[in-house]
């Protein structure tokens, strides 16, 4: 009798890609993987005219797929950005509008390491695109960075729709790519031979990529969603030294200050080789699903989070790379640079490639998007579209965006509006103004003819700054969290 399940178990491992679509039902719906690189710039994929980095397996997603030339982040930093991609709402209706640790009790903080006890979490009462999938009867799992709360709080991401997380809680134990411990849902699992330092022997970028793969084989039958929010190329420049030496041979190192993370002695090649490390994962992922016969059952997503790394931290090198492409503004800000973000898409036998889409979208789309591709009825009062119109090549059926909002108290405190192709933006909003002061102008581009935000336009644009005025002060709901305190 204990043959048995031994049996069927072996048949269903030695099972074919045809047998595993035989399995599937007619009417299952899409399987849906979505890749978010951490801090990668605009410009630093070759699809994107990245000259530097290699980057071939996003390239050939592109070449069979679509890229957007005119997509954001949902924020210039980390954890607002994941809040709007997961709840389908802009920064002035997402309850996570910078990053930010909480204050947790000691009992708390002591159980989850006093370095990492995670960020501010999203509340329990919050709809999540994976609850939205879980409805439908996808299987659910993140493997990388979360950032929007750690476990026993609201934001736990197994109680925000994942059956599976596998990966850093807090941002902050993120810093490091070879971490002692990651986290498998709830419990702690410890890294073969990584220590404290900047090197080890279980690159948690690739503990990412093979878990996936793993939950991509297990459920295979599908349909399932996975969202790899990966932790690179943020900092620590970290990588294994196989992908570092052909750029070894390649770069010109110039002298560099190693502020704020774990120092890297070759930290050009070392950045480039962290991408091209990344885009390898990516590829096995997609090797994987290929290999079990679910090309034209899978869409497959890769963006960014927000803008590249700002003031030439922990040796990285913006200018080098020319990391925003032709955009003003780096991680952390609003401008072009610091929230505009490669979006590419390809699905075999759904999406003709290559195409190239100026569709103007934001990370609140998401929810929309994979909703529509899934079936399932997203929730009302949402800021995102759909645009699987797009996707599908039907874009006399795309819906456009009246408006595109950003706004958070980090960075000195900024609101920035898209409408059309104007862009304005306003900093110095974290502070009450001094008497007299008055609260910070608007300043307005034309992206049409000043891509890169050279001139100010304001002036000139009165009405366009009175419809900005409109815009911001209806679409901003204070918040007390994260407040922006010269106008609320």
């Amino acid at each position: 009798m204990r043959r048995i399940p031994f049996l069927l178990s072996a048949l269903l491992t030695c099972a074919s890609p045809a047998a595993v679509l035989a399995e599937r039902p007619a009417d299952s719906p899409p399987n849906i993987v979505l890749f978010v690189a951490d801090d990668l710039g605009y410009g630093e994929l070759g699809c994107y005219g990245q000259e530097i980095i290699r980057t071939p397996r996003i390239d050939a997603m592109a070449k069979n797929g679509v890229r957007f030339t005119n997509f954001y982040s949902g924020n210039a930093v980390c954890a607002p950005s994941r809040c709007c991609l997961i709840t389908g709402k802009h920064p002035g209706h997402a309850f996570v509008r910078s990053n930010g640790n909480p204050k947790h009790d000691p009992e708390f903080a002591e159980q989850m390491g006093f370095e990492f006890p995670g960020q501010i979490p999203i509340p329990a009462e919050e709809i999540t695109l994976p609850e939205l999938l879980k409805e439908r009867g996808y299987a659910t799992a993140a493997f990388g960075k979360w950032g929007l709360g750690h476990f026993g709080t609201s934001g736990d991401p197994n109680t925000q729709g994942f059956d599976l997380f596998y990966g850093f809680n807090c941002q902050v134990h993120a810093h490091n790519h070879y971490p002692t411990f990651l986290w498998r849902n709830r419990q702690k699992e410890l890294q073969a031979g990584n220590t404290r330092s900047q090197s080890g022997e279980t690159y948690s970028q690739d503990q990412f990529i093979d878990e996936a793969c793993s939950f991509i084989e297990d459920q295979a039958a599908g349909p399932f969603f996975v969202y790899l929010p990966m932790a690179v190329p943020h900092l620590s420049i970290q990588v294994p030294e196989e992908s570092l030496q052909p750029y070894l041979e390649t770069i010109e190192e110039a002298d560099h200050v190693h502020r704020g993370y774990l120092p890297h002695p070759h930290p050009r090649a070392g950045y480039a080789a962290m991408v091209t490390h990344m885009d390898a994962g990516i590829g096995q992922v997609i090797d994987q699903v290929e290999s079990l016969g679910l090309s034209e059952d899978t869409l497959f997503l890769f963006t960014s989070d927000n803008g590249p790394t700002y003031d030439r931290l922990g040796g990285s090198d913006s200018d080098f790379f020319n990391s925003a492409g032709p955009f003003k503004g780096l991680k952390g800000q609003m401008d072009e640079g610091g929230i505009r973000v490669p979006l590419v898409a390809s699905w075999q036998g759904h999406i003709e490639g290559p195409q190239q889409s100026d569709w103007a979208g934001a990370w609140w789309d998401f929810l929309p998007t994979l909703c529509d591709v899934a079936g399932q009825t997203p929730p009302p009062n949402l800021d995102g579209v759909s645009f699987l119109p797009t996707l599908l090549g039907d874009t006399d059926q795309q819906t456009q965006h009246e408006f595109l909002y950003w706004e958070s108290p980090g960075y000195s405190g900024q609101q920035a509006v898209r409408v059309g192709d104007w862009k304005a933006i306003r900093k110095g909003l974290a502070r009450r103004p001094k008497a007299n002061a008055g609260v910070p102008e608007w300043q307005l581009y034309d992206l049409a003819n000043d891509v890169g935000e050279t001139t100010d336009v304001a002036a000139e644009h009165p009405d366009v700054i009175a419809k900005v005025e409109s815009i911001a002060g209806r679409e901003h709901v204070p918040s007390k969290e994260f407040p922006l305190r010269a106008i609320d």
